[in-house]
């Protein structure tokens, strides 16, 4: 796949109307944002539009309302959001079907550095069934598309893949060119040693992306309540722990593989358990990878902490996906926190991919230690295992 595409520097911008697909799935409380990440994440690509005299058309989606007018799914606390953080009017269009006549109005009256916000592009049923009519209806407001929501480019819907069809020129803004950068680059043209870290609590979740990364890592390590299934299919017990019977052949499969390539696969060495999935829980430590009757593995274990550290100390590159336990739990937050530790003293380009491990990151406060957290968990997986991404193979090619 060819992940180098054209960005809004590429093209001349002045008195165009641009259609920006920003990501603003904002988690609210009645009309309060409580996370603006996402907000602060577009405003890079916003200000260049305004100050290189384009026209902007705002469009994103917000929850799920499943093709129907849900006014607490709303995105007009976005748009009056947005002004504060732009310092700049953004002019919401309250259209219950996105594209009508105030959103018309509004754009016909925009001088060049405007901005105007369309409603939730998921009020349409068309959006997620990529149907033309929502399409065209976008794209006969605007001359040219911009992409810049990571999080939803692996879905081909109207705003993200079905508008291209009809616009002559489609490129990406500045969050989509960042990840295309740092998430292309690490799994296309890594710095060797090349370490990938996956957990969260699924191997099904990730199955594409093991085989995936089995191709192309020097180091996989696995945590997260994916390993107990794997330690299964390495003949240990797991007691009450999370565990896919129906997927222990396919990690045998994996372990296999791995051995074939030359590549390392780190499992947990030791476990913290506890008897009840509570906050409450009292934290055990086992003695080695078995986890006794009546137990449920909860953390990677202390001496596993230490191999894991030290695997990432000696990379060049470092991607990580999905928490090393159910770090939500004080006392099951240490494997989680060596990790991000042990990314954040190295000298790795290091990027999380999105989701969870964001979170935790963050929380943690190692986000700024990071060379890049993705914006798009579902999407990032997508890309780690190789998938062609519709919402980006859409736009022009340099």
């Amino acid at each position: 796949m060819n992940y180098n595409k054209k960005t809004i520097e590429d093209i001349d911008l002045k008195g165009k109307k641009a259609l920006v697909r920003g990501d603003f799935n904002v988690p609210l409380d009645g009309d309060k944002i409580t996370d603006e990440n996402r907000l602060k994440a577009s405003l890079p690509t916003l200000n260049y539009l305004v100050d290189h005299g384009a026209k902007v058309v705002i469009c994103s989606h917000l929850g799920k309302p499943k093709g129907k007018v849900d006014p607490k799914l709303s995105l007009a606390p976005v748009a009056k959001r947005l002004s504060e953080l732009l310092g700049k009017e953004v002019v919401f269009a309250a259209d219950d079907n996105v594209v009508g006549e105030n959103a018309k109005r509004a754009v016909s009256k925009m001088e060049d550095g405007d901005i105007v916000m369309l409603e939730n592009t998921r009020y349409r049923e068309e959006e997620t069934k990529n149907g033309d009519a929502l399409s065209k209806d976008l794209a006969s407001l605007v001359d040219i598309y911009v992409s810049d929501g990571f999080g939803t480019s692996h879905r081909a819907h109207s705003s993200t893949e079905g508008v291209t069809k009809f616009l002559d020129t489609a490129v990406a803004g500045f969050l989509i060119n960042k990840e295309l950068k740092f998430l292309g680059g690490a799994i296309n043209n890594p710095d060797r040693p090349f370490v990938a870290i996956l957990g969260g609590a699924k191997v099904s979740d990730k199955i594409g992306v093991i085989n995936s990364l089995l191709d192309k890592v020097d180091t996989l390590i696995i945590g997260g309540g994916m390993a107990y299934t794997f330690l299964k299919a390495q003949g240990y017990t797991v007691g009450n722990s999370l565990l896919e019977e129906d997927r222990v052949s396919y990690a045998k499969e994996m372990l296999e593989k791995a051995k074939e390539k030359g590549v390392k696969l780190l499992l947990p060495v030791d476990n913290i358990v506890g008897e009840t999935f509570s906050k409450d829980a009292k934290a055990v430590v086992t003695d080695d990878q078995n986890i006794p009757e009546g137990f449920m593995g909860m953390d990677i274990g202390p001496k596993t902490n230490e191999i894991f550290a030290e695997a990432i100390k000696d990379a060049k590159t470092v991607v990580w996906n999905g928490p090393m336990g159910v770090f939500e739990f004080e006392q099951f937050a240490g494997g989680t926190i060596a990790v991000a530790k042990a990314m954040a003293e190295s000298d790795a380009t290091t990027v999380i991919g999105g989701g969870d491990s964001a979170a935790a990151v963050n929380i943690l406060g190692f986000g700024d230690k990071m060379t890049h957290i993705s914006t798009g968990g579902g999407a990032s997986l997508e890309f780690l295992e190789g998938k062609a991404l519709p919402g980006i193979v859409a736009l022009d090619d340099k």
